[in-house]
């Protein structure tokens, strides 16, 4: 049976559980950040552990769709001299070119017909990591009333990390979605610090432990300390 999705505390307490957790309101939504074919086995730029994230997040979408809840699917959308690739000077290969299957959302990721896709770096000398950055989504999230946001996807130090501070700059509440990311850690320890930077920000982060099958946090989150 899935687990009904509950909405944390947003008053941070002592550590320890509450017996119980309200239901998810209208004001929520998922944004799924940069699962694309390039950053998953055998892309140009694939993150270690990539295609992991794929079946909870496929977990959370039937979730939200089932709430009638708003799915946001972020993607790198770059034009092929982009700023970011090693021929242009950048730090990384080609990847996720517009209109190429790298660029493309895995078939196995189940987004719904009516999923919000935000396109991000797409002028070839602007770069942009986080979903926010130079598009619309928060304008399309207040539209829709959305004051909190579930955030899973690729990869935790990058795309993951630039979309939760930025939703936190905007005053949104987030939850991260611990088992539903992957870093790649190109120096060990990166997809940590990234975290440590989230939760900073008041993002909350429960343990993947306390997600198995890629349950939403519920009562585990009410009365923890974020």
């Amino acid at each position: 049976m899935e687990a009904n999705l509950l909405r944390p505390s947003t008053r941070c307490a002592a550590e320890g559980h509450a017996t119980e957790g309200h239901p998810c309101l209208p004001g929520d939504a998922l944004i799924v950040v940069d699962v694309q074919n390039d950053f998953l086995p055998g892309g140009a730029l694939a993150i270690p552990g990539g295609g992991e994230v794929i079946e909870p997040l496929n977990h959370y979408v039937r979730q939200f769709v089932r709430l009638q809840l708003p799915v946001f699917a972020t993607r790198d959308w770059h034009p092929r001299e982009h700023c970011s690739f090693r021929g242009q000077g950048g730090p990384w290969p080609s990847h996720c070119v517009a209109g190429t299957h790298g660029a493309t959302f895995p078939r196995e990721l189940q987004l719904p017909p009516d999923v919000h896709v935000v396109s991000k770096a797409t002028q070839p000398e602007s770069d942009a990591y986080s979903g926010f950055q130079g598009t619309d989504l928060m304008q399309q999230l207040r539209d829709l009333g959305c004051t909190r946001v579930f955030v899973g996807g690729l990869a935790t130090e990058y795309c993951v990390r630039a979309t939760v501070l930025d939703a936190r700059a905007a005053g949104l509440e987030v939850v991260v979605l611990a088992d539903a990311i992957r870093a790649l850690d190109a120096q060990p320890g990166d997809g940590e610090r990234a975290l440590a930077e989230m939760k900073a920000s008041g993002a909350q982060i429960p343990p993947a432990s306390q997600l198995p099958g890629g349950q939403v946090p519920g009562e585990q989150m009410r009365g923890r300390v974020c």
